[in-house]
């Protein structure tokens, strides 16, 4: 017999398939079984259909895979892609790229070392500092000094932050305080569990998976 949790797409908790772990949203991935027959990942929690959900960590999309536990949650013959945990991957860093986008074209966001470090050390505003991951260490070291606890972002590389401006690369950004910040620092939580990179307050690495936005 399912519980609430399994039987229902409502609420702030949701059961992972392959661990049975009972997690908030935040920490998890969320699948549909599409008018094709096909699993695919839902990362804006948006595609209509009954969710199945996984933690937010590629070796746990690739094991509910291997192990075919989409159609057992399903009930039903499902198709699934072998590369599911990449397309993921993709999927969350296209959405982490669009919400810095967005939050640029809103004047929520500026980038360059110069522009960053004077909203950090303005205080006011900023709610999310951001270090590409291929950046240089002893700039992220100088931000993050003047951080003062602010959550610290490295799962985008310097391409994929740079084309959030618009620009060939960008290696240190600053979101101000607001509903897009705290939808990227989700994302960017997520995206942590598929690059093994991190996602931090202050000087503490928070574990892969592990949602730091509200709930």
């Amino acid at each position: 017999m399912l519980t609430s949790i399994e039987a229902e797409d409502t609420g702030p908790l949701r059961r992972c398939l392959v661990t049975g772990e009972v997690r908030a949203k935040p920490d998890l991935i969320r699948f549909v079984v599409g008018p094709d027959g096909r699993v695919h990942p839902d990362v804006a929690e948006r595609l209509p259909g009954r969710g199945l959900w996984t933690l937010a960590r590629r070796d746990i999309v690739a094991r509910a895979v291997k192990k075919r536990l989409f159609g057992r949650a399903a009930r039903a013959a499902v198709g699934v892609d072998e590369d599911l945990d990449r397309r993921v991957e993709e999927l969350l860093a296209r959405r982490a790229i669009d919400l810095i986008g967005l939050a640029r074209r809103a004047k929520l966001a500026v980038c360059g070392f110069a522009k960053v470090e004077a909203a950090l050390n303005d205080g006011r505003a900023a709610a999310v500092l951001i270090a590409a991951a291929d950046g240089s260490a002893d700039g992220r070291g100088k931000l993050r000094a003047r951080a003062r606890g602010l959550p610290l972002v490295e799962v985008l590389t310097s391409a994929e932050l740079g084309a959030a401006f618009g620009r060939e690369s960008a290696v240190h950004a600053v979101l101000k305080a607001g509903p897009l910040a705290e939808a990227f620092l989700a994302v960017a939580g997520r995206l942590a569990g598929f690059r093994g990179t991190s996602v931090s307050v202050g000087s503490v690495p928070l574990q892969q998976g592990t949602s730091i936005g509200p709930r």
